[in-house]
């Protein structure tokens, strides 16, 4: 919440900024509907959210001011040198939102792109910082399925529109050829999976959370789909156990590495049958973690794990080929290693 003081601070700052910067003819319909200016010149962005980074670093890394967490040296091996490093400079959204509007001022952004929920307190926080700070505020639909349309909304916005098509193309394809391997599926042929985050693995993501969008996309059967509610949420092991997943996929190591010979969790079907499977997450996890373009690669490794016949593509060279492509780095094959064993 804004005090009176940094109210006023905002108020002068923005009637100094915002004309030069918002006085602009040409404008770009953003994620929510909203038209945002388009700068003469982007060289800075700020990123309101981990999303938001992941994306902007994908596009156009030269342009990411610094990171809404400072990624820790195991993340940035897989990232280009002297961006992956760049600062910690907090967040505008989110849980622990940290970064106030005088800090972005100081960093002199020419954009802010924020990716996730495109809902009325968004677009309204949007709006205030826009008109606070002059600076140009566009939000990005964060959900799994708009993803090549952000990409491209993203492109016009920075000037890299034939470089965000290459990309955006490459999640559509993505998304099409596995979406009609698993049409033909039948529905009881379909595993029921439990997501489990936490050293505990009692923390899962309930029907319509974005934390579990790939897996629904895959047509798998969400266990925690029919609690009330919506995003992530605790629940007992008395539940887990009553629902009985044929399949667990966790980002957690600790839980992974424990709920094998765990006894409260051996009359679970997957622990039984050896089917619990730890998430990729370098730099980025391959589920969420955060929910951005990083889903890409993971959506393959989650088709591969639920559907194994229908899906006989090399997972290997399927990661290369992604991070070649999206993160600029090609990783080599010990490199490789440490990512599908998920010990980032």
């Amino acid at each position: 919440m804004l005090g009176p003081d940094r109210r006023a601070l905002l108020a002068g700052v923005a009637a100094v900024l915002a004309s030069p910067r918002l006085a602009h003819a040409a404008t770009v319909r953003d994620g929510a509907g909203r038209e945002v200016p388009v700068p003469g010149k982007v060289e800075r962005i700020f990123p309101a959210g981990p999303p938001a980074a992941i994306q902007i670093y994908t596009l156009a890394p030269e342009l990411l001011l610094g990171w809404p967490r400072a990624n820790r040296p195991e993340e940035r091996e897989f990232l280009l040198p002297g961006i992956g490093d760049r600062p910690e400079i907090g967040r505008i959204t989110g849980r622990g939102n940290s970064a106030n509007l005088e800090a972005v001022l100081q960093l002199k952004p020419d954009l802010i792109i924020d990716s996730g929920s495109t809902g009325r307190t968004y677009v309204e926080l949007a709006e205030r910082v826009q008109s606070q700070t002059g600076i140009p505020y566009a939000l990005l639909d964060g959900r799994f399925a708009q993803i090549p349309a952000s990409y491209r909304i993203l492109g016009r916005l920075t000037g890299r529109s034939e470089r965000a098509e290459t990309l955006a193309r490459w999640c559509e394809e993505t998304m099409a050829t596995i979406s009609g391997r698993i049409a033909a599926i039948p529905a009881e042929q379909r595993p029921r999976v439990y997501y489990a985050r936490g050293p505990r693995g009692l923390e899962t993501g309930l029907g319509g959370s974005i934390n579990v969008e790939t897996l629904s996309f895959l047509g798998a059967r969400n266990v925690a789909a029919d609690q009330p509610g919506s995003g992530l949420a605790q629940v007992s092991l008395e539940q887990v156990l009553s629902w009985n997943p044929d399949v667990i996929v966790t980002i957690d190591l600790a839980f992974a590495e424990s709920v094998r010979s765990d006894p409260s969790w051996a009359g679970v079907r997957a622990v039984r049958e050896g089917r619990v499977h730890l998430s990729p997450k370098l730099p980025f996890g391959w589920v969420d973690f955060p929910p951005s373009v990083n889903r890409m690669i993971g959506l393959w490794w989650l088709a591969k794990l639920l559907y194994p016949a229908q899906f006989p593509e090399d997972i290997r060279k399927l990661a290369r080929d992604f991070h070649s492509l999206f993160y600029q780095v090609t990783p080599s094959e010990a490199q490789l290693d440490r990512v599908l064993a998920g010990r980032g």
